[in-house]
């Protein structure tokens, strides 16, 4: 699959942990992933550049999503303007955790950044 969709490389990208609850991967992968509901929201913005979900190899309950955009400013006016559709998916989706962290908030460097 194809990461980044067209435009330039992202700059900022928020990184959150999950400990998932055991019998919920396949519901929280279909939510979190590329065409997950969190993606289809986020797909409302074109400073949206994409979602990566990862699993960890030695903790198979353990996710990671990395959610990559233009800017911070982007993401923030993103998730004001869009509040209770936001809020509405994560409350939908706490039953699937046992936790979720925010790792951070990163600035991509490099070239393109």
């Amino acid at each position: 699959m194809h990461f980044w969709r067209s435009g330039p490389m992202p700059s900022y990208v928020i990184v959150w942990e999950f400990q998932v609850k055991s019998g919920q991967e396949e519901n929280f992968e279909n939510i979190y992933g590329e065409d997950g509901s969190w993606s289809e929201l986020f797909r409302n913005s074109t400073n949206y550049q994409g979602t990566k979900l990862i699993k960890d190899i030695g903790q198979s309950a353990r996710y990671v999503t990395l959610d990559h955009w233009t800017s911070e400013f982007d993401f923030e006016r993103f998730r004001k303007e869009n509040k209770d559709a936001y809020e509405k998916i994560d409350k939908s989706c706490e039953s699937m955790t046992d936790s979720e962290t925010l790792i951070g908030k990163f600035y991509m460097l490099g070239p393109n950044s």
